[in-house]
């Protein structure tokens, strides 16, 4: 239910076909999603849901897969008390990929 209020506040089906977002994961209190290229070179974005103040986090973060099977991770952006108004902008700002028309 979160994760999917949270894509509709993204701009659901246009959202995906206008981003190149894909690979959507329902986190429980959250939504994570695979990013397509974009000037950051963020390939991850996780959104939580924080209930006591009815904001969001949003992490952008890059994580690839090393030789050896490991996985890194380098965190490129984190926004703490976003509301849902504030979502598709600074998704916008991060990525430079609008979410809408």
């Amino acid at each position: 239910m979160i994760a999917n209020t949270i894509l509709q506040q993204l701009g659901g089906h246009g959202f995906t076909v206008m981003t190149g977002s894909r690979n959507y994961i329902n986190l429980g209190n959250g939504l994570q999603m695979s990013l397509a290229r974009n000037k950051t070179s963020a390939n991850r974005l996780k959104i939580i849901l924080d209930e006591d103040t009815d904001t969001y986090t949003m992490y952008f973060y890059r994580q690839t897969l090393t030789k050896y099977a490991d996985i890194r991770v380098k965190e490129i952006a984190k926004y703490e008390g976003v509301y849902f108004d504030m979502l598709q902008q600074i998704f916008t700002d991060i990525t430079g990929l609008y979410t809408r028309l």
